[in-house]
């Protein structure tokens, strides 16, 4: 098993002797996912290499300031017409996270796995996985350093980003001492960092508060007061006029309830299909759960997608749940 220098060392190797890379991230990006997208893109082109930066789903409009965002192709809606033989993907936990933007891979892709999630099967032909990194923009920043760049504050804002979103505004407990000195590192460089957290973190749109309504109208505990839940259908998104992105945050509104132990969210999608949404307060492993699902992710943050209808996949989820307690 490499270390961690050496893997950082083995994909700057990788980076310094190929071009023409794809870059992708998780389907439904969040703020890591899109800012470690920008933070690689823009290392590519420090290099001097071609890359093409592609997401299934659309990124969240309030990071369309930073840097080349616009430049993510929403794969969703478009997708060119070949295929990539180079390609890093960031912050996906598993190759299925990439969604049907597999399809662009070649036969003989060579993949670079660049992630933080403790459940990462290490599918890369390159792999940097730091599973106690609080996000990948923290790797990034590492790679960043062992390239050679010189920092500004536009790639400064990128990397902040993942590290403001994933940790909840350095709230949660993947906030350590590295993360902090990080952050401030970047402060130096340029980031506004109470303008970052009143965009990406207090703002709300009108449909992102109507759907939160509706959402919370749903609301039940068990018995023991130590899980609770909430659902969402696509006739509360359609009647809030509500995109996937205003969902986000939602699911801590179960887990911030005194007692309890596990909030989850579920989503039911017009395919039928129920994304799933669990937060912990420390006590349960809701990426062990997951991955039982099928999922993975995080000790405290997690998902996965089970097929069934909301009446069927909600007790399994919170039974599961209970067994864990």
């Amino acid at each position: 098993m490499q270390t961690y220098e050496q893997e950082l060392q083995q994909v700057k190797s990788f980076l310094l002797e190929h071009d023409d890379y794809l870059v992708v991230s998780h389907v439904q990006p969040d703020g890591d996912a899109v800012s470690s997208t920008l933070a690689v893109g823009w290392l590519l082109s420090c290099l001097g290499k071609k890359f093409t930066m592609i997401n299934e789903g659309p990124i969240p409009k309030r990071m369309n300031m930073l840097w080349h965002a616009e430049d993510i192709i929403n794969g969703s809606e478009e997708l060119p017409d070949r295929t990539f033989t180079y390609v890093i993907c960031v912050d996906c936990a598993d190759f299925a996270r990439v969604g049907h933007i597999r399809t662009l891979f070649a036969e003989n892709a060579r993949i670079v796995n660049i992630d933080h999630h403790p459940t990462n099967d290490r599918y890369g032909s390159v792999n940097l996985v730091l599973p106690q990194a609080a996000a990948t923009a923290e790797i990034l920043y590492d790679l960043l350093n062992v390239c050679g760049i010189t920092w500004d504050a536009e790639i400064a804002t990128s990397v902040y980003t993942g590290l403001l979103t994933d940790t909840g505004g350095f709230r949660y407990t993947n906030t350590s001492p590295k993360v902090m000195s990080i952050a401030s590192e970047l402060l130096g460089h340029g980031v506004n960092g109470p303008e970052l957290a009143e965009i990406l973190l207090e703002e709300m749109t009108l449909p992102q508060m109507k759907v939160l309504v509706e959402a919370l109208n749903t609301l039940q505990v068990s018995e023991d007061g130590k899980i609770a839940w909430v659902h969402v259908t696509p006739d509360h998104m359609d009647r809030c006029g509500a995109a996937s992105e205003d969902l986000e945050g939602i699911v801590n509104y179960p887990r911030n309830i005194q007692g309890v132990e596990v909030g989850i969210l579920f989503k039911l999608l017009k395919s039928g299909i129920v994304k799933v949404s669990l937060r912990s307060a420390g006590k349960v492993d809701v990426a062990a759960l997951a991955q039982g699902f099928g999922g993975g992710g995080h000790v405290r943050a997690a998902g996965c997608s089970l097929e069934g209808p909301l009446e069927d996949v909600i007790p399994r989820v919170v039974e599961q749940v209970r067994l864990r307690l």
